[in-house]
């Protein structure tokens, strides 16, 4: 029990860290001008995103147990 307490504690940590690249992220597309620029930045907000479901999805199972 404790371990997974643990577990869902270090999910909870890196969704709250892969949320906060999300923002930065979206912040820093705002800023961004050209098409190279908002590619780059779309890539890695999907990239982001893709984490954060996964990891989501990983907790979600941990705390069904």
């Amino acid at each position: 029990m404790a371990k997974d307490q643990e577990a869902i504690a270090e999910l909870e940590q890196r969704i709250a860290a892969v949320r906060g690249n999300i923002i930065e992220l979206t912040e820093q597309a705002a800023a961004f001008s050209g098409a190279a620029d908002e590619d780059l930045a779309s890539r890695r907000l999907e990239q982001q995103a893709n984490e954060l479901e996964r990891l989501t999805r990983e907790l979600d199972a941990l705390q069904g147990e």
